[in-house]
């Protein structure tokens, strides 16, 4: 079969849809069942919310009835989320008012996705996720966590193992969390209202957890 990956199984489904309102229903229930056929249905309710998400994003952003294409792939411990539509404007995360009914897309994406991003394409763009559908799988957040104080430590080396390792990393955590509310301050923003957006992101996940 072309495309076919015989070291690591892929199973692929393409959904075109047109972005209306009365479509995302449809969509989130045709995911749904394709989930079903696959036997992964602990990922369902997380994968209805991203499918919802994502969609409605095209028709507010994008324009309604554009013609746009949502991918589910499921690979190894991971199923991939990716909503093709027209248009090259990348999605820009901001902070919605406490009274704005819109504007928190992108930060549910983040805190319910173990990761994401944007991809231009030679016909527009993809907005893409993944959700980890394996007990016992670490979140990428967490890995990225790992990395990037392993990095700070010196250049990626490990350094020592078990407990002494785990308090090297919470040294490394605490130092690095300093040096960025410098960066805040530096740049004229305040570091405790980082520490309060940075909180936000942090309980929005362990809720969807």
């Amino acid at each position: 079969m072309p495309g076919y990956d015989r070291s690591e199984p892929r199973l692929r489904c393409v959904l075109p849809f047109e972005a209306a309102p009365a479509e995302v229903p449809l969509l989130r229930r045709a995911a749904a069942k394709q989930l079903a056929r696959w036997g992964v249905t602990a990922a369902r309710d997380e994968t209805e919310l991203l499918v919802t998400e994502l969609a409605t994003n095209v028709f507010k952003h994008v324009g309604e009835g554009v013609s746009a294409t949502l991918i589910l792939e499921w690979r190894g411990e991971m199923l991939r989320l990716e909503v093709h539509d027209k248009s090259q404007v990348v999605p820009a995360s901001r902070r919605p008012a406490c009274d704005e009914e819109c504007g928190r897309g992108l930060h549910l994406l983040a805190a319910l996705a173990a990761d994401w991003g944007t991809v231009l394409t030679a016909a527009g763009k993809s907005v893409w996720c993944e959700i980890p559908i394996a007990p016992g799988r670490a979140c990428r957040r967490i890995e990225r966590a790992v990395e990037a104080l392993e990095r700070y430590q010196g250049g990626g080396d490990p350094g020592p193992r078990g407990r002494r390792r785990e308090l090297a990393l919470e040294e490394s955590a605490v130092e690095l969390i300093a040096d960025l509310l410098h960066w805040t301050a530096a740049r004229g923003e305040d570091p405790d209202d980082m520490l309060d957006r940075a909180q936000v992101h942090y309980e929005a996940q362990a809720d969807a957890a």
